[in-house]
């Protein structure tokens, strides 16, 4: 009689224990394309946080930089904008996740080179703007970056640290739709930009 009470404390415990191994599993991986149009709430002013929390599963990042579409203007050249935004973990080693960053120093050759050297072509984004992207080649790097050049402008999108699982290169050419718009056409005067 003493052996029929252990059964139901042994099945309990083995129960227990399945349950804390179930729990201790990742969580399914979110494998939702980004959104196809940009959308407040923004962090640095252009770039979706949604989007930004589904490409590097970071659901509180911490977030710091901004662009200034007038920087050429400021220092008395034609118009052309620079800047960054930087996202980092807000625990544990506090790494960046997502650097964003334009500059007015972008050429064609470079992006000829990449792709001959293996990188991608980037679909058009911006008329008349030329670009790569790539990732990482080992299994378990969730590194990727897309780059456009139109004119010297420079738009260049790094995932310092995406999500396993999902297509991280993909992540950073839909973030590169989801902004280069914006920040190219801002940074490009009209009718044409003059070089200094």
């Amino acid at each position: 009689m003493k052996a029929y009470l252990y059964l139901p404390v042994t099945a309990l415990t083995a129960l227990v224990l399945v349950s804390a191994c179930q729990q201790q599993e990742d969580p399914p991986v979110n494998k939702a394309p980004l959104p196809s149009a940009a959308s407040p709430p923004y962090v640095c002013d252009y770039i979706p946080l949604d989007a930004v929390r589904l490409m590097t599963g970071v659901q509180d990042p911490i977030v710091d930089g901004k662009f200034d579409m007038t920087a050429g203007e400021n220092m008395g050249s034609s118009k052309w904008g620079s800047g960054g935004c930087f996202v980092y973990r807000p625990t544990g080693d506090k790494s960046k996740v997502l650097d964003v960053s334009l500059s007015p120093d972008g050429t064609e050759e470079e992006v000829a080179y990449r792709i001959r050297n293996g990188a991608s072509r980037l679909p058009e984004v911006v008329p008349g703007a030329v670009g790569f992207y790539f990732q990482d080649g080992s299994a378990d790097n969730t590194q990727a970056a897309a780059v456009l050049v139109h004119g010297q402008d420079r738009v260049t999108v790094e995932l310092v640290r995406g999500v396993k699982g999902r297509d991280n290169a993909a992540d950073a050419v839909a973030m590169m739709k989801l902004i280069a718009p914006k920040l190219i056409l801002d940074a490009t005067p009209t009718p044409g930009k003059t070089k200094d």
